[in-house]
């Protein structure tokens, strides 16, 4: 519906200058659909799930693959053969490269990421993603033969993201609901060589042209003992990069906002950086071509069992693990739901946004959605990190808000969908100014 609202919105509008938290509708309720997902993880499952993965000893990239009980080659072979297993929903298969000798990698390697596609109504994606390769330092492996043969048990890195993801795939295949997005369950390879089995993904997609909607990565978020001995099993940290309003940041937003409906006794705490210091994951390469990319991480490390022949599956605290699948699994679905973000961008760069009518108001212009019933605008100080005010204002792609300075505020607007669900949030962002150079004269 292409019309601007202005006058029928002048009391709500009162209300809001009034009040700048108060929403012109309810917030959104919990769907028992996805309430009654959430409650199908299950702990038992994710510690077998965990302890499969750890016991081929090692899945070291550059492992044996011709053994039918270890190395990486029986470990992807496992994990495919589970997968195909959960729904003759899931199209499960190998996703493979060769990839080129350099760096990490001393010869041509074959990489097989393993994959299961949930088909949707639509072909946007959302991905739910784990590394299931494996490395221990070097002077901790019994160097025998193929020194990439010696033990690397990976179990919480990232045996506790590889059994989140297969879980998911498992949940959200047999829950019987027909999502609008495609879902695709990755174990990625070649993460501890350098993100290469993410990286070859991201850059065919983005050659191929496939629309990936949500990245969410899973790396190491099975243990709650931090290894300063500090404890906490109800937190979960979700890193983002920036700039504040790039999509990877708005779904680090949207997925808070989510988690607190859903998991509310489990905090989801937002971290602006890419990662953690000096370190990376395979969330990295999908944003660095422009999708939307986060990663989850525990709250409290213990670097003792990460890289180390220590990282054993004792060291995975399941019921953990399983508030973390369920916070994964609360915005998978409801960003599956949803209907996709409004395009708020013209030309793909110029923002949709003036101070119209009076010079001195915030006029917001939007594409219609596919399927949207309504929309949420959001604003917030530009000093701000996060939304402060929102208000949903109907099946409208225009909307006025007086007297609010575009100078002063970000703005920003959601879709949502007949059932209630919420896209992830368009930013009005403005491109940065080219450099200015001046000749001067001679």
């Amino acid at each position: 519906m292409n019309r601007t609202t202005i006058a029928g919105w002048t009391a709500a509008l009162a209300l809001v200058t009034a009040s700048p938290a108060l929403h012109a509708q309810a917030p959104a309720t919990i769907d028992p659909r996805i309430a009654e997902l959430l409650d199908a993880v299950s702990e038992d499952r994710l510690r077998a799930n965990v302890e499969g993965l750890a016991s081929f000893q090692t899945r070291s990239t550059l492992s044996s693959v011709d053994r039918p009980d270890f190395g990486i080659g029986a470990a992807r072979q496992w994990i495919l053969d589970e997968m195909r297993n959960y729904s003759p929903r899931l199209q499960v298969s190998f996703d493979t490269y060769v990839a080129p000798a350099g760096g990490r990698i001393p010869e041509p390697t074959e990489l097989r990421n393993v994959m299961a596609v949930l088909p949707g109504r639509s072909d946007r994606r959302i991905y739910v993603s784990g590394h299931y390769d494996t490395v221990a330092r070097a002077e901790e492996q019994l160097t025998s033969g193929n020194r990439f043969d010696n033990p690397a048990p990976g179990a919480n890195d990232d045996g506790s993201g590889t059994a989140l993801t297969m879980e998911l795939a498992r949940v959200f295949a047999q829950s019987g609901i027909e999502f609008d997005a495609t879902l695709v369950f990755i174990a990625l390879a070649g993460e501890e060589q350098g993100l290469v089995g993410a990286a070859l993904h991201a850059q065919q997609a983005r050659e191929n042209d496939v629309r990936i909607d949500a990245v969410f990565n899973n790396d190491i978020v099975g243990n709650i003992h931090g290894g300063n001995g500090a404890v906490d099993g109800w937190t979960i940290r979700v890193f983002s990069e920036g700039p504040e309003d790039s999509y990877s940041r708005q779904l680090a937003r949207f997925i808070r906002r989510t988690g607190a409906l859903y998991m509310p006794s489990h905090r989801v705490r937002l971290i602006a950086r890419e990662d953690r210091f000096g370190r990376g994951g395979d969330h990295t390469p999908f944003h660095q071509l422009g999708f939307a990319a986060v990663r989850f991480t525990e709250s409290k490390e213990n670097y003792d069992r990460q890289h180390t022949v220590r990282d054993t599956p004792d060291g995975v605290h399941a019921p953990y693990l399983a508030r973390n699948a369920r916070v994964n699994a609360a915005g998978v679905a409801t960003l599956a739901l949803a209907p996709p973000a409004p395009v708020v961008m013209a030309g793909g760069s110029n923002p949709m946004l003036t101070r119209q009518p009076s010079g001195y108001d915030a006029r917001l212009r939007w594409e219609a959605s596919p399927g949207a019933a309504g929309y949420r605008i959001f604003w917030r100080e530009a000093w701000g990190v996060d939304w402060e005010h929102e208000l949903y204002v109907g099946d409208v792609t225009e909307f006025v808000l007086r007297d609010i300075s575009i100078d002063d505020y970000i703005f920003g607007v959601a879709a949502v969908g007949p059932n209630g669900h919420e896209s992830l949030v368009s930013a009005y962002v403005r491109p940065p100014r080219a450099p200015v150079r001046i000749e001067p004269v001679r």
